[in-house]
């Protein structure tokens, strides 16, 4: 039996909870909804990866639980943290969570860091004004924040500028920053975007490490489904501003119910493929969230899709492995998912023999 939607489980009230979540921006175009009616749920010492092509909301979604939104933002829905409704709290309010209880380490270092301001007095600023160490106090803590990321010769690094230390280096300044006054939530957003793949890898550790030391939660925001495969306790994939399908990360990658999730699986590069091998891409492009298509946002390219698929929204539903939801009419490794790219597959086909026919009879002339 399938749950709908608004029984998306919230089991014991997590550390964060999002209820219906939207958010949408006022442009000479129009409104768009970039966060489109989401729910989830976090619990302390969790990490939850959000995944999606870029565009699809995932950072619009996180700077929405944290109240970091333009002037043309409204946000609708409950943001819960820790019994507490951040949705009803004013900027003023929302100042003594940011840095404090939730935190986020952003994509690009060298924009979330000021380039004319020292390293250490960048770190010292939070402790600063959210704890009531001394100069001193807060100064040993700094140079343990550097040491705990990993940065060699910490005293002196806190001398240094952003454009003296390298890509990886200011990314660890950067999580330091984030990790100060001892967050419960760190939202990491695209944290290795800009760095090399051995970099990469170096951050994605050190941000495991950090969490489970700190017992926090997180949720690390990718396009990439392999950077979360082996980091997360559950995967969230976005598309068009929705969650379609969120399960256990195991569960997901064992049992995909949504073709967009597939989709990005496919997309993944494999170690056994040949050298040279072409990746396989998603065909088409996400939609306009000025004016969305009714029905499934995926369907124009989906594989699977049928007519229902045009003019019919997919509710969220439960799959058999509690906690697997997903949002699709002809859902992947069911036989009403097989049958459907079974009709679609066959119907491409004389579309394909006539297009040679023409071709044929063309050259013929």
């Amino acid at each position: 039996m399938h749950a709908s939607a608004d029984e998306f489980p919230r089991a014991g009230r997590g550390l964060l909870d999002v209820s219906d979540l939207r958010t949408q921006f006022r442009t000479p175009r129009g409104v768009v909804t970039a966060v489109d009616g989401v729910s989830l749920s976090l619990q302390r010492g969790r990490t939850l990866g959000l995944v999606g092509e870029s565009g699809c909301g995932k950072s619009v979604l996180s700077r929405s639980i944290m109240g970091l939104l333009p002037p043309t933002a409204t946000r609708t829905g409950e943001i819960t943290f820790q019994g507490e409704r951040l949705d009803l709290l004013g900027d003023d309010a929302m100042r003594s969570y940011w840095g404090v209880q939730v935190s986020m380490v952003f994509q690009d270092p060298m924009t979330s860091l000021n380039p004319v301001m020292k390293i250490g007095r960048q770190i010292l600023e939070p402790l600063e004004v959210h704890t009531d160490l001394d100069k001193a106090a807060a100064r040993e803590t700094a140079v343990n924040l550097l040491r705990s990321v990993h940065i060699p010769e910490p005293e002196r690094r806190l001398k240094q500028y952003p454009h003296e230390l390298s890509g990886g280096m200011r990314q660890r300044v950067v999580i330091a920053i984030a990790l100060a006054c001892g967050p419960q939530l760190v939202f990491a957003d695209e944290p290795t975007t800009a760095l090399d793949v051995t970099v990469q890898a170096q951050i994605l550790d050190l941000l495991d490490e950090q969490q489970r030391e700190r017992d926090m939660a997180m949720v690390l925001v990718s396009h990439d489904l392999g950077v979360v495969a082996g980091r997360t306790h559950e995967i969230a994939v976005m598309y068009a501003g929705q969650i379609v399908e969120i399960a256990p990360t195991t569960t997901l990658f064992s049992e995909v119910r949504m073709p967009y999730t597939e989709a990005l699986l496919k997309a993944v590069p494999r170690l056994e493929n040949a050298s040279h091998s072409r990746l396989q891409v998603i065909g088409g492009r996400p939609p306009d969230l000025a004016s969305p298509p009714p029905g499934c946002r995926f369907a124009p390219r989906c594989p699977y899709a049928q007519a229902r698929c045009h003019t019919e929204m997919p509710p969220l539903v439960e799959a058999d492995t509690p906690g697997h939801f997903y949002r699709c009419w002809f859902p992947v490794g069911t036989d009403a998912g097989r049958e459907a790219l079974e009709r679609n597959v066959a119907a491409k086909v004389p579309q394909a023999e006539a297009a040679v026919t023409g071709q044929l009879t063309v050259e013929a002339g």
